[in-house]
């Protein structure tokens, strides 16, 4: 028989790990090896098995003190504690009380459950994340049949209780194993685990209650948004089962980027290219904003990478208040083809001294010289 790992260890806690600590923990081990989520993968059933199995003995007080005075021995069959005359060793009890049903085992029967949530993935403009927007989108999903307002029954018939689980929704299996007698409850497959089964199924949306439709809505966008933000519709996803609620639709934005700014948060950057003599001399230049062009002056001596803010400038925040800033950084260009003139005149200036040198306010004015600027 295999060897049973310590419970602490299986869920991934300390031994002092309080009820919160030992719930979250359990909550993503159950979500991530849940046999719904992996329906091709044997061992993750077997690995939910055990963390449920350790979470049942140690979420409960009394099962935790007598695992912690007497390990595995003190929750077996016959120490007073641990699963004799379990049913399905509580399993779906559990993941009802954490995902609010759906596991199988259950003893909540299938009635009416909510709809699922949708996605729709829009992709928007640099500027209309700037200013806002609205949009229209169409969204394929499921919504209640009108002819049986959701039932799933032909109208003027019913349903009837089902043969197979007598209405419970559940069957009982019984088997011996070691530890005893063993009794799994499953899911009845005759009505789903519903308890009742309909008499006449509709013919426009074969029982299901629900059938495929578009529907366009329209969509406001805030200023500020960025790619990944989302925009929730409430009530705008699938519709019910059975008459439950429906979800909800979670717009997931992407913003194409801009040809000139680059986006930093709430901030925006430009870079600024300008010549060699811009740049030793000073300039005043025009350069984007999202508000539309504005003119800043670039002072004699002005370095690569130097960077000039533009306040206010930037994306708005979603929260409200100030807009960010825009940040103009430089770039020199440095020339690649020079005619002999050019050449020349650049000599004339100097500096090629086959060593590094400090640039002081000397190399300006022989600029200035070479090139006959008062």
């Amino acid at each position: 028989m295999a060897i049973k790992r310590d419970y602490y260890e299986v869920l991934g806690v300390g031994r002092g790990a309080t009820s919160d600590e030992l719930k979250r923990a359990f909550r993503k081990l159950a979500m991530q090896y849940h046999p719904d989520r992996n329906p091709d993968d044997p061992m993750a059933a077997e690995r939910f098995k055990e963390c449920s199995e350790a979470y049942e003995i140690l979420s409960d007080p009394e099962k935790r003190r007598s695992y912690d005075m007497f390990g595995h021995a003190g929750v077996t069959p016959g120490a007073g504690a641990g699963f004799g005359g379990f049913e399905g060793f509580g399993f779906g009890d559990i993941f009802d009380t954490f995902f609010g049903g759906g596991a199988a085992g259950g003893r909540n029967r299938r009635r009416s459950t909510r709809g699922e949530d949708l996605r729709y993935d829009l992709t928007i403009t640099f500027e209309e994340a700037f200013t806002g927007v609205e949009k229209l989108i169409d969204v394929p999903r499921l919504v209640s049949c009108e002819t049986c307002t959701g039932t799933g029954a032909q109208p003027g018939t019913g349903t009837e209780t089902c043969g197979s689980c007598g209405g419970s929704g559940q069957v009982r299996r019984q088997a011996q194993s070691i530890f005893g007698a063993v009794v799994n409850i499953t899911t009845c497959p005759s009505c789903g685990g519903e308890g009742r089964i309909l008499r006449s199924p509709c013919a426009d949306c074969r029982g299901q209650g629900r059938r495929q439709q578009q529907r366009r809505l329209r969509i406001t966008i805030p200023p500020g948004v960025d790619t990944g933000s989302q925009v929730r519709l409430s009530g705008e996803g699938e519709a019910g089962f059975r008459g439950g609620p429906p979800g909800d639709l979670y717009v997931v934005l992407r913003v194409r980027p801009h040809a000139q700014l680059r986006r930093q948060d709430q901030d925006v950057v430009y870079e600024l290219r300008v010549n060699m003599i811009q740049a030793a001399l000073g300039d005043t230049i025009e350069v984007p904003t999202l508000e539309g062009p504005v003119e800043i002056t670039i002072p004699a001596g002005t370095q690569y990478g130097q960077t000039f803010r533009l306040p206010a400038k930037g994306m708005p925040s979603l929260r409200g208040g100030r807009r960010g800033d825009e940040f103009v950084t430089v770039q020199i260009v440095v020339p690649k083809d020079l005619n002999g003139e050019q050449r020349a005149l650049l000599r004339k200036v100097g500096g090629l001294t086959g060593k590094p040198e400090k640039v002081s306010r000397g190399f300006f004015e022989k600029l200035r010289d070479a090139i006959n600027i008062d």
